[in-house]
């Protein structure tokens, strides 16, 4: 009986947690305040150990209220722009594994942890996609949740506050299409970005409820179906359902037990923000992309985290969601299968090196 109330009030206090948390960033106006708010708030309260949880189904609806939202921005304009830019985005994709290798090292040195785990928790591709793929070759899958969640965490904080208070907030060239909320059209758009998520889900593709509502959005606004705007209270809805779920994966006991891994994970995950700034400033130089666009667009966060940042601060949505697509769809496919070949190139240096 307990468990039945803990399963249904835990996610009751924690959508108040969180929707607290927005109202209160919100109030003294911090970047992102629907999402960081909720995402803090939560931290706290699993920390805090007040029993609060996410509500079943936050990720998946939050998920889909953003992919649909990005996906507006789209236009058959912005989509002949964004073919310029294929190789940069391949580009950016391949340096997200390069990425992983060496803050895979450095978690590993510096943490004791062993390196399948180490590397699996430093693949910015995930968290659920990582931890899973991961223990299929033996990582830790509790340590990889976390590192990909404080990962995470540390990019929503950290990159809307610098851009923001470096005065990076301008006016965006894409805006989405259209422009007013029609009730009718909005229930269309959303009915059929839930069919096109739930058909990835039953054909396990990872990140299926960003990716179907995004693709079907995108499909929509090329077609120029123009069926309807984002409510901008719905998009704050979904920002603060993400933020409550990607909080809750903060367990305290784990926490607790785990220092000497948390202090190794902060400095790699300091290197991958470092290097990926540098990245894209390189970037800048050859495309001729605005640094702030680009450092949101090669940033080792999540698809709706950084498109979600780009609409707020108004930095190049579709170049940032569609570096970040390019990057889930080559992570996913090709980090197992890559992974397999460097153990095996691995065992074969190790087994020369022990046979001289």
């Amino acid at each position: 009986m307990a468990s039945y109330r803990d399963r249904l009030i835990h996610p009751i206090r924690g959508l108040l947690l969180c929707l607290a948390g927005g109202f209160f960033c919100s109030w003294i106006q911090t970047p992102l305040p629907w999402m960081i708010g909720p995402l803090l708030a939560m931290v706290a309260g699993k920390v805090g150990g007040i029993g609060v949880d996410a509500p079943q189904g936050g990720r998946q609806t939050g998920q889909l209220i953003i992919g649909c939202a990005l996906g507006l921005y789209f236009t058959p304009v912005v989509v002949s722009i964004l073919a310029v830019h294929a190789v940069t985005m391949l580009l950016a994709a391949v340096f997200a594994i390069l990425l992983s290798y060496i803050c895979g090292f450095s978690l590993s040195r510096f943490s004791g942890v062993d390196k399948t785990t180490a590397f699996f928790a430093s693949v910015p591709g995930g968290a659920a996609e990582m931890a899973v793929l991961g223990d299929r070759f033996g990582a830790a899958m509790d340590k990889v949740a976390l590192a990909q969640s404080l990962r995470i965490l540390l990019v929503v904080v950290l990159i809307p506050a610098i851009l923001t208070y470096s005065g990076a907030h301008g006016a965006d060239q894409y805006q989405p299409s259209p422009g007013q909320v029609s009730y009718p059209g909005l229930a269309l758009l959303l009915t059929l970005c839930a069919f096109a998520g739930g058909l990835l889900e039953l054909a396990k593709i990872p990140n299926a409820w960003m990716l179907g509502p995004l693709f079907a959005s995108i499909t929509v606004t090329v077609m120029q179906a123009d069926l309807s705007a984002m409510p901008v209270p719905l998009s704050n809805l979904g920002q603060l359902l993400i933020g409550c779920v990607l909080g809750a994966r903060f367990e305290r006991g784990f926490m607790l037990k785990a220092r000497r891994y948390l202090l190794g994970l902060l400095l790699s995950i300091g290197i991958a923000l470092i290097l990926s700034a540098l990245f894209a400033l390189v970037l800048t130089f050859f495309t001729g992309i605005p640094i702030p666009t680009l450092i949101l667009a090669t940033a080792p966060g999540g698809i709706a985290e950084m498109g979600i940042t780009a609409k707020v601060l108004q930095l190049g949505v579709p170049l940032v969601t569609a570096f970040h697509v390019t990057r889930i769809v080559l992570l996913v496919t090709a980090t197992g299968p890559l992974f397999k070949v460097m153990r095996r190139i691995a065992a074969r240096v190790k087994h020369k090196r022990s046979g001289t």
